[in-house]
């Protein structure tokens, strides 16, 4: 398929990359860009030969945040009839298989929640995280709140909405926003290796670790350890079990068929 604000590539076995293309607005998220990347989310799910994602944009701006001059003349009856940015994030948040986010530059308002949306985060050294709604009299609308005070703390995230201040990338390292910083000529090339990987290994032993990792956020440890119990314990019902252990035993590498 074909897309004006996307370019989708493969650039290896399992792993689809997708790019955010709207560099005269430094990929700021309007209802085509949304609407584009739900459709492509659609296409991953359902392609068998997808096991892992990479979320990017530019060197520049990951995505400086949501389109204001789309927003700017709407009513509270425009933004909830639209249901404004529910689709795509909806889709992103439903995604069973990984979402990696490959962060250069700006990320901002809605770039930050979308961002944040993927299962984890790698940055270049000049990635910049935030969220500034404030400034524009509004605030985020994707999560930010949410997630980020999940991530980061009350304190930072507070810190942050209120007065719009940026994070960069090392700070955003310490206070476990990102799981890796590197340098910006290394940064695709080291999320890439990451999602071969992941698409390297069983992808439904894949999408049961992503559902018990996301857990952890939504239960008790009581309830989140019986979960991962009651899983570890399915996983033996599967032929990719089956052979990553004997794989193991005969000290040779597994070939997993998701099966």
């Amino acid at each position: 398929m074909t897309y004006q604000t996307l370019i989708v590539e493969t650039p290896s076995e399992g792993v689809t990359l997708i790019r955010l293309n709207r560099p005269e607005a430094l990929n700021a998220l309007n209802s085509q860009l949304l609407d584009e990347l739900g459709q492509a989310l659609d296409a991953a799910a359902l392609d068998e030969t997808v096991r892992c994602l990479v979320l990017t944009g530019s060197d520049r701006a990951f995505a400086a945040g949501a389109d204001i001059k789309e927003m700017s003349d709407k009513s509270y009856a425009d933004m909830m009839k639209l249901d404004f940015f529910t689709g795509a994030a909806r889709k992103l948040e439903q995604f069973r298989k990984p979402v990696i986010a490959a962060v250069s530059g700006y990320a901002l308002g809605g770039g930050c929640e979308l961002a944040m949306m993927c299962d984890f985060i790698i940055a270049s050294e000049t990635a910049k995280f935030g969220q500034p709604e404030i400034n524009l009299g509004v605030s985020p609308g994707i999560g930010g709140t949410q997630r980020l005070t999940r991530f980061v703390g009350k304190a930072k995230a507070m810190d942050m909405i209120l007065t719009a201040r940026m994070m960069d990338a090392a700070e955003a390292e310490r206070a476990g926003l990102v799981s890796r910083v590197v340098p910006v000529d290394k940064l695709l090339e080291t999320v890439l290796e990451a999602a071969g990987k992941i698409a390297g290994h069983s992808p439904l032993a894949v999408m049961m670790n992503k559902e018990l990792v996301e857990a952890a956020y939504e239960t008790t440890l009581t309830t989140g350890v019986a979960l991962e119990r009651r899983l570890f314990h399915s996983l033996f019902a599967f032929e990719d079990q089956k052979e990553g252990m004997a794989a193991f035993v005969e000290k040779r590498k597994p070939d997993f068929r998701g099966r």
